[in-house]
């Protein structure tokens, strides 16, 4: 079933792609300037290929919905490390923990000589 609705969504991305190339260019960067067409007119007669592009649109997004939710169900519950073949680390003993304690965590007081300790000139 996912071969066939990638097979359609990469004809539908081919269909797309000729049917914008084939469009009528309506000027400079999105129709300013040069004319009086353009984006910014109030022109509502739509053209035989706008409604093909907005039909190939619309086709191209809805199988590019049912793809991924194709493939979020063919993953569901696996992990990429699942699918490397590394075996999971043995939990025979428990991690000693790599965070310091809190206590080394706090300035050195008045009286230590530590030797990197800041001085307000």
């Amino acid at each position: 079933m996912e071969n066939v609705v990638l097979i359609i969504h990469l004809l539908l991305a081919l269909g797309l792609i000729a049917v914008v190339l084939m469009q009528r260019s309506e000027g400079g960067g999105l129709g300013m300037g040069g004319g009086g067409g353009g984006v910014m007119t109030g022109r509502a007669a739509a053209t035989a290929l706008s409604k093909v592009t907005w039909v190939l649109a619309i086709a191209f997004i809805v199988t590019s919905i049912t793809l991924t939710v194709i493939a979020a169900q063919k993953a569901a519950g696996t992990s990429v490390i699942d699918r490397l073949g590394v075996p999971a680390p043995a939990a025979s003993e428990p991690a000693t923990p790599s965070v310091p304690a809190g206590s080394d965590l706090l300035p050195p007081s008045a009286g230590d000589n530590a030797p990197l300790v800041p001085k307000a000139d």
